[in-house]
C-alpha cells in the first residue's frame, strides 16, 4: 500500500504544482522575455554597454545565446 501511495504522489506532483501546460506557457514566456532583452542588448551602442559594465563582445555573446537558454532562477 505504501508503494501505491508514493507512486500516486509522484504521478500527481505536476498537477499539484499547477499543471504541465501552465509550466510550459511560463517557460515559453520566459524564453520570449530573454529574446526581447537580448535583442535590445544587441542594439546598444558601446557607450551604453560600458554603463552596464559589458563589452561589445560580451553583449554579442549574450545576444546570440539560444532562445531556451535562460537563467536557472527564471525556470521556477
Amino acid at each position: 500500500m505504501f508503494a501505491s501511495l508514493h507512486t500516486a504522489r509522484i504521478a500527481t506532483r505536476g498537477v499539484q504544482a499547477g499543471g504541465s501546460l501552465q509550466r510550459l506557457v511560463a517557460r515559453f514566456n520566459s524564453a520570449l522575455a530573454a529574446r526581447r532583452q537580448r535583442r535590445a542588448l544587441a542594439h546598444l551602442d558601446p557607450h551604453l554597454l560600458s554603463d552596464v559594465g559589458l563589452t561589445a563582445d560580451e553583449a554579442r555573446a549574450e545576444a546570440t545565446r539560444p532562445l531556451w537558454d535562460v537563467p536557472s532562477n527564471w525556470r521556477n
